[in-house]
């Protein structure tokens, strides 16, 4: 079933971003000063937000789409599992993210530091999901 591929692709396409992000990108900017690493921050979260609410959106559609067609339950597991990422960004995400968003580099400090990891935590949760994501989707294709 082709559209569960497409599901099962743009759930690892997510999924691939989210933990480069986690085990890449986020030790990588910690190695900055405070400035810097708010610097990096703003504009690496500008798009990473683009990129990875699309990828969710349409691997949790396409998911649910493979459900649609072929009446397997197992893919709403892996829809559900893709489209959480919406709800976890926006109540548990969101306030962190306004938060960093408004700090001036200039202002950056310890604890613009601490948010960012803070922010780190809760972006592995988003990881987590997408991973189980494709679990979920090849469990269906099984």
């Amino acid at each position: 079933m082709l559209i569960g591929y497409l599901a099962l692709a743009t759930a690892a396409a997510f999924a691939g971003a989210a933990v480069y992000i986690n085990v890449a990108e986020q030790p990588a900017r910690l190695t900055l000063d405070d400035r810097a690493l708010l610097a990096q921050w703003k504009p690496s979260y500008a798009r990473g937000l683009v990129m990875q609410a699309s990828l969710a959106i349409l691997s949790g559609v396409l998911a649910l789409g493979a459900w649609w067609i072929g009446g397997d339950a197992r893919w709403l597991v892996g829809a559900a599992l893709m489209l959480a990422n919406w709800p976890w960004t926006l109540i548990a995400m969101l306030p962190t993210n306004n938060r960093l968003k408004a700090i001036p580099e200039t202002s950056a400090d310890a604890a613009s530091r601490a948010q960012i990891l803070s922010w780190g935590r809760l972006h592995a949760v988003r990881s987590a999901l997408g991973l189980a994501a494709i679990v979920a989707d090849v469990w269906a294709l099984s």
